[in-house]
């Protein structure tokens, strides 16, 4: 290796660190993804735990997720993390107003993260690690990381192992309350534990990938090909006129 070698490879690691970086940054939704996912449960706790009042609480946790969906409409910006967060608020809304129990509002969030976790484990012991699907199309990779680069298949399971894991031990936490604490206390619980493991979570993901091979853009290929295809068929033209 000569001495103009090493800077050169530092720099390709460099430049493979950051792109993973801004992969992971665009799937999780980054930190205005976090706040959306934060906010209506912190909105309902803090109402609930001032007047315990469920219907206000229920109805303000709603509101303010129709208005982080309304916010990402009107700067024209990806509608998805948003979204899925008033499709949840919702489904909490319901089950608290049918049941009349404050805790319920919690329950489907707890419900998908178990679910989710689960998933995470199960896809990862079947050779199609969940991570790897939601990350391959971000990285233009598809689904090539599973026969043409076996580095960063291992990569993704043990990616989707350490989600699974934190999902299901964030899951042992909040069950146990979700019995035998009150609605405020879970409630804090929750919004406690919203963040820090997913930043975990990330972390261990891009630790893995960042020490992956390099993701192979099939878009790239494809139009390489289309090119090629092109050039033979001029050519085969070319050769006809003559």
């Amino acid at each position: 290796m000569t001495s103009l070698d090493k800077p050169t490879e530092e720099n390709s690691a460099d430049d493979a660190r950051a792109v993973t970086e801004a992969a992971l940054f665009e799937a999780f939704g980054g930190v205005r993804g976090m706040v959306e996912t934060v906010l209506p449960g912190l909105l309902f706790v803090t109402i609930y735990t001032i007047n315990k009042d469920l219907h206000l609480s229920a109805i303000a946790a709603l509101a303010v997720s129709l208005v982080l969906v309304v916010v990402r409409l009107v700067m024209k910006d990806t509608v998805k993390h948003a979204f899925s967060g008033v499709f949840g608020v919702a489904f909490g809304v319901v089950f608290a107003m049918m049941t009349g129990n404050a805790k319920d509002f919690y329950l489907p969030g707890m419900l998908y993260t178990l679910g989710l976790g689960l998933a995470y484990v199960i896809t990862a012991l079947c050779g199609v690690p969940l991570i790897g699907l939601i990350l391959g199309p971000v990285f233009k990779e598809n689904l090539s990381w599973r026969t043409r680069n076996p580095g960063r298949k291992k990569a993704y399971t043990k990616a989707s192992y350490a989600w699974g894991a934190i999902l299901l031990a964030k899951c042992a936490i909040l069950f146990p309350l979700y019995w035998w604490a009150d609605t405020t206390q879970l409630g804090w619980v929750l919004v406690a534990l919203k963040i820090p493991p997913f930043l975990l979570a990330v972390w261990l993901t891009w630790v893995f990938l960042a020490k992956a091979p390099a993701p192979i853009d099939v878009f790239a290929e494809m139009e390489a090909e289309e090119k090629a295809a092109e050039e033979r068929e001029r050519e085969a033209a070319a050769r006809s006129v003559e």
